[in-house]
């Protein structure tokens, strides 16, 4: 099976790490296309998301990482399985392009004609998503099975942004799912959720995002090569036009509703969780 891997930036940690997850398996990416670092639209997105403080220290987070030939300090601890090959760091998605053998190419948009021919001649039966532009319709349709994300939460009930905080705050099991996209905002069909089993462990919202991420890493893996056996399908969500169906779509997050969710996060009572498997 023939992967393609679309990234929000060259030096994001989640791209690396997936990126190495793919070819450890012995499904080494037939090529990456990712929007470059300061992309506009990547930083309008996240300022939106975050607020200006997020985005100014990821702003310097990057141009430290593009400065610097020393090896570089992991963001996310829990990507390290993946980040670290005999006490070197991968510091971008190029150094793993070196080591595994697949080529790299840059965009402004990965939804414009250049790009989309850029994938079309990697012949892509699959494309990962790790994080870029809102995807069209056009990019859609290129890989013959469909275009693979991982959602930070239970979907169909969650959608959009702060997954895990929205999770906390609507009494949501927290999770990830992993579906191909389509049209909509996390509408597109089902092939697996899985309930987080480490929320326990998590000491703030941000370690349950970073060990999200690297749980996503992992379950990707697995359903790719479900894929690739053939033994997965995916299930259409339900119509999202349905009023009975309870589900949202959520988008900023004020700075109180943090806080609630910091502190439910923090309660000592929470049941344990069990894997959910769909499809």
């Amino acid at each position: 099976m023939r992967i393609v891997m679309l990234c929000s930036s060259v030096y994001s940690e989640t791209a690396c790490a997936v990126a190495v997850r793919l070819a450890d398996m012995g499904c080494t990416p037939a090529g990456a296309l990712s929007v470059s670092t300061f992309n506009r639209g990547t930083l309008l997105r996240k300022l939106g998301q975050w607020g200006v403080k997020r985005v100014a220290n990821y702003a310097r987070t990057k141009l430290s990482s593009r400065n610097t030939s020393k090896p570089g300090r992991i963001q996310n601890e829990h990507l390290e399985p993946w980040l670290t090959r005999r006490h070197a760091v991968f510091q971008n998605l190029n150094q793993v392009a070196n080591v595994y053998r697949f080529p790299v190419a840059i965009t402004q948009d990965q939804n414009s004609p250049r790009a989309i021919a850029a994938l079309k001649a990697w012949s892509p039966d699959l494309i990962v998503f790790t994080g870029g532009n809102i995807l069209r319709r056009e990019i859609l349709g290129v890989p013959s099975l469909g275009v693979l994300n991982v959602h930070l939460g239970m979907l169909p009930e969650i959608r959009g942004m702060s997954s895990p905080e929205w999770s906390l705050l609507n009494g949501v099991p927290v999770g990830i799912t992993l579906h191909f996209m389509d049209s909509g905002i996390d509408t597109g069909p089902i092939l697996r959720k899985y309930e987080f089993p480490d929320l326990a462990h998590c000491d703030s919202l941000a370690d349950l995002r970073h060990r999200l991420i690297a749980f996503g890493v992992e379950k990707l893996g697995d359903v790719v090569a479900a894929l690739d056996r053939g033994t997965i399908m995916s299930t259409p969500q339900c119509d999202r036009n349905s009023a009975s169906r309870g589900d949202n779509q959520y988008f900023v997050m004020h700075d109180w509703l943090q806080e609630r969710a910091a502190t439910l996060l923090a309660q000592p009572l929470r049941q344990p969780v069990s894997e959910t498997v769909h499809g």
